[in-house]
């Protein structure tokens, strides 16, 4: 089992920035890759980021890419999205994510995902 709370989701203006946390407890959090989701209003799910165990490898969805970046810290068991230039159709619940399956390889289906978050809210305002 993996537990996974976010945090650092907020209100925040057209082009501002933000850094959402999740910590995980549970199985040894070196062991796993980790992703980041989205939810806007009345759509589905959507893949954000996601980084495999140790850092070295990562994955963006292209809507994000050179946005936002996302990081790890096994020494706190926690994974990082920051997260610049935010638009306004970005608002959405950002939940984090973790495949335990996959160390190495850098999953970006929801279907390798086993553990989530409860999730966090950002909106971006206009």
């Amino acid at each position: 089992q993996v537990q996974l709370v976010e945090s650092g989701g907020g209100l925040v203006q057209a082009g501002g920035s933000l850094r959402l946390s999740c910590a995980a407890s549970g199985r040894t959090f070196s062991n796993y890759a980790m992703g980041w989701f989205r939810q806007a209003p009345g759509k589905e799910r959507e893949f954000v980021a996601a980084i495999n165990w140790s850092g070295t490898s990562t994955r963006y969805a292209d809507s994000v890419k050179g946005r936002f970046t996302i990081s790890r810290d096994n020494a706190k068991n926690t994974v990082y999205l920051q997260m610049n230039s935010l638009k306004p159709e970005e608002t959405a619940i950002f939940y984090c994510a973790a495949a335990v399956r996959f160390r190495i390889v850098v999953p970006t289906e929801r279907y390798d995902y086993d553990y989530w978050g409860q999730g966090t809210q950002v909106t971006v305002s206009s």
